[in-house]
């Protein structure tokens, strides 16, 4: 679903991925591809405590029917005792959690050992391709309906859903960093694509990933009461803050994607209200 939508005075093009249904996002791109397999085989994955993809990963598993594995480097006190957000409605779908602080290597060592699947942190792997491949042609049939040509935006964590759009799309494909920097972002995405021509942005200050900021909890409510939709706490607040001061960058009509991830908003959200923020 995309829809014209207006914020600050300007007008821009929204693709609703997050409308997508209970599994949805980039995510629901991302395990396009397995989705359509047999799978009989257990899952492992790792990653933070309140991560998209862990959420999104426990959702497939359960329309798989077969068992989830997620490590985690560590786990804090509050969360073990009030299990909220992604963390808490992952725990609901079954997942099995594993605390290691050497959670990648611990992780795919488990499922060697055990002959599962292992799927890399983000969903980071040449397989996720096979769902924006689908994006791509969604954006394209609607831009030749309506006669348009697209510059597309959306703000990353590895770069996958840039890197793999961006291979199949026609129009050029910006994206700034949400975890790490500019340089870290662009060599993941070469590490996937090496020939990418995905163009990334840097925002106007550095953000570590999941920081309390007054504007990043400002814009997202700004957006909420203009355009009426709810965007994701942690990446569309940097999103939005770098696509508008880099905003001489683009030449065409702005599609901006939608990759869903408000589960999350519920944590992030107590942690802004506990800090007084809001």
């Amino acid at each position: 679903m995309i829809r014209l939508v207006e914020f600050r005075d300007i007008k821009f093009y929204i693709l609703r991925d997050d409308l997508l249904g209970e599994f949805n996002g980039n995510k629901a791109r991302k395990l396009e591809y397995f989705l359509d397999l047999d799978l009989k085989t257990d899952i492992v994955s790792h990653g933070s405590s309140q991560s998209n993809a862990m959420y999104s990963l426990s959702v497939f598993a359960k329309i798989k029917g077969v068992k989830f594995h997620y490590f985690v480097s560590h786990l804090n006190e509050n969360l073990r005792q009030n299990p909220i957000g992604n963390f808490g409605f992952a725990l609901q779908n079954g997942m099995i959690l594993h605390i290691d602080s050497e959670r990648e290597s611990a992780a795919k060592a488990y499922a060697k050992t055990n002959n599962m699947l292992f799927i890399n942190e983000g969903v980071a792997m040449v397989q996720a391709q096979h769902g924006f491949k689908a994006q791509a042609k969604v954006i394209s049939e609607y831009a030749k309906l309506h006669s348009k040509i697209f510059d597309i935006f959306l703000p990353s964590g590895t770069g996958t859903s840039a890197a793999y759009l961006s291979k199949y799309s026609e129009f050029d494909v910006y994206t700034c960093p949400c975890v790490g920097d500019s340089e870290y972002l662009r060599m993941q995405i070469h590490a996937l694509e090496p020939n990418s021509d995905v163009k990334v942005l840097q925002p106007p200050k550095k953000y570590h990933f999941g920081d309390l900021k007054p504007e990043l909890v400002k814009i997202w409510q700004e957006l909420r009461d203009e355009t009426g939709i709810e965007f994701e706490l942690i990446y569309d607040p940097v999103g939005f803050i770098t696509l508008l001061a880099n905003f001489k960058n683009f030449k065409n009509d702005i599609l901006y994607i939608h990759q869903g991830g408000v589960l999350g908003n519920i944590s992030q959200l107590q942690r802004y209200k506990y800090k007084g923020m809001i």
